[in-house]
């Protein structure tokens, strides 16, 4: 009867320890989840700077490429494909990135008053991480609320 009494108070120990330990290792998980959430999105945002200098450096060297003395912009997003204006075929732009916090191929886009298109951003209303220390061309993205605040623009100096 001794023996069967000690072997119940044993039982019910063990079972607190297991519930301990899951409590433990699922604690352990979700803050590893957060960690690796945190992680994904970090590399979205450095995914999309890269995207978005990639359009800005197009816009750019198709701005600066023009033939003759006026500058035009590119008149959408497809013409930093193939520029076919001077005599030897240009290509500004290898391919159409998707933008890589909404994964949608659609960006906005922002136009010259004179027509063209002279920067992307993203369509995404999340708020970045990232809220400073950018470059010196992207000084405007500073405490920026939203994606959609970063915009990769080209002005002419």
């Amino acid at each position: 009867m001794v023996q069967r009494l000690v072997r119940r108070r044993q039982g019910g120990f063990n079972y607190v320890i297991t519930m301990f330990v899951v409590a433990v290792v699922s604690a352990a998980a979700m803050h590893g989840v957060g960690n690796m959430l945190t992680k994904a999105k970090r590399e979205k945002e450095a995914q999309l700077m890269w995207v978005g200098r990639a359009y800005r450096d197009a816009i750019k060297s198709y701005y600066e490429n023009s033939p003759g003395t006026l500058k035009t912009y590119p008149p959408d997003l497809q013409a930093l494909l193939t520029d076919a204006r001077a005599t030897r075929i240009r290509r500004p732009l290898r391919r159409l990135y998707r933008d890589p916090i909404t994964n949608g191929e659609e960006w906005g886009v922002v136009y010259h008053e004179s027509g063209g298109v002279m920067g992307v951003f993203s369509l995404s209303k999340n708020a970045p991480f990232k809220v400073d220390g950018f470059d010196i061309d992207e000084v405007s993205f500073k405490n920026a609320k939203h994606y959609t605040d970063w915009r990769f623009v080209y002005q002419p100096k």
